[in-house]
């Protein structure tokens, strides 16, 4: 993250298909919430096996100055 500091982390995870296309929502909802962090980097992870499919995005924030 080059230098930046952040002061927290929050991770949205899901296997289930259906969760999965509402993460967006879901993030979008969570960052209108907390209006008074500053999001300074994400990471997307995406994993599978033979039958489940995890998607992971985590954001680093810090509050906003």
């Amino acid at each position: 993250m080059g230098g930046m500091s952040f002061s927290g982390v929050k991770v949205f995870s899901t296997t289930l298909a259906r969760d999965r296309e509402a993460m967006g929502e879901t993030i979008t909802r969570w960052l209108k919430e907390n209006p008074t962090l500053e999001v300074l980097d994400k990471v997307v992870t995406q994993s599978s096996d033979k039958e489940f499919h995890c998607l992971t995005i985590t954001l680093f924030y810090r509050p906003r100055t």
